[in-house]
């Protein structure tokens, strides 16, 4: 009889942990990667997916990471037939029940003065910071420069 209290008194410990541990604002980092760098460039670009389940909007206010000296959000536009990168300025927002994509050709993060060469096969990882949600760790899979990484993603 013991034996079963015991059981019982871990099992609902272990889930107890399982609900505190599961993020209840509904916000998922998926697909994080950056391209790997020549020894010498002054920057390199982070890709990922944030994936919003929840009703009510967040938004991305930083990246924080040692890899580079700083983590810029950036995003490409069409100006006039040509193709200009702005920061994007205030953060980026996370729609309810939406994504916010960062990926080759749009959005994208900009690492300014990475640490050291991103090399194929290596990881680093970054915090993520959201207005609601806080801070999220996730790490970042380097991928290859010539073509390993997808070129689109959707």
């Amino acid at each position: 009889m013991r034996t079963i209290r015991t059981l019982l008194v871990l099992l609902l410990l272990s889930m107890a942990c399982a609900v505190l541990a599961a993020p209840r604002d509904g916000l998922r980092i998926e697909q994080a990667w950056a391209r790997a760098t020549p020894a010498v460039a002054p920057v390199a670009a982070g890709y990922l997916v944030v994936i919003n389940d929840g009703d009510t909007p967040d938004r991305l206010l930083r990246i924080d990471s040692t890899i580079a000296q700083r983590v810029e959000m950036h995003q490409t536009r069409d100006e006039g037939g040509v193709m200009r990168m702005r920061p994007i300025e205030g953060g980026a927002v996370v729609p309810a029940r939406g994504r916010l994509v960062f990926a080759p050709g749009g959005n994208h993060l900009m690492l300014i003065g990475p640490a050291h060469p991103l090399v194929a096969g290596e990881t680093f990882e970054a915090t993520l910071v959201f207005a609601h949600a806080g801070s999220r760790k996730v790490r970042f899979e380097v991928r290859g420069m010539d073509g390993d990484a997808p070129m689109h993603m959707h």
